[in-house]
């Protein structure tokens, strides 16, 4: 298992709280908690060693598309594909966003 800290500038504030996945069924799972200011804070939990490129890598690839929001992003990961792990946390940004 490997534990994963990263902080990256929020470029747009949310408000909320959304789940999407369940780390049960094999992939993963993200909680996503609205916050002020101007900073995404991730911490992920994964069982997959020697990761923390590719989740960097991927955070990126989001905040350049759509811009990531303030807040708190907590993943419980179980081996998801990258596009899982994509999908997961388009998921809960979307969900707060139409709350």
């Amino acid at each position: 298992m490997e534990h994963i800290t990263l902080s990256i500038p929020a470029g747009r504030l949310l408000s909320g709280r959304a789940l999407a996945g369940v780390v049960g069924s094999g992939d993963m799972e993200v909680l996503y908690t609205a916050t002020e200011g101007d900073t995404l804070r991730i911490e992920i939990t994964t069982s997959l060693d020697n990761s923390e490129a590719r989740w960097k890598a991927l955070f990126d690839r989001l905040n350049l598309i759509n811009g990531l929001p303030a807040g708190e992003l907590v993943i419980h990961d179980f081996g998801a594909t990258p596009g899982v792990a994509r999908i997961r946390i388009e998921q809960v940004f979307e969900e707060v966003s139409h709350a």
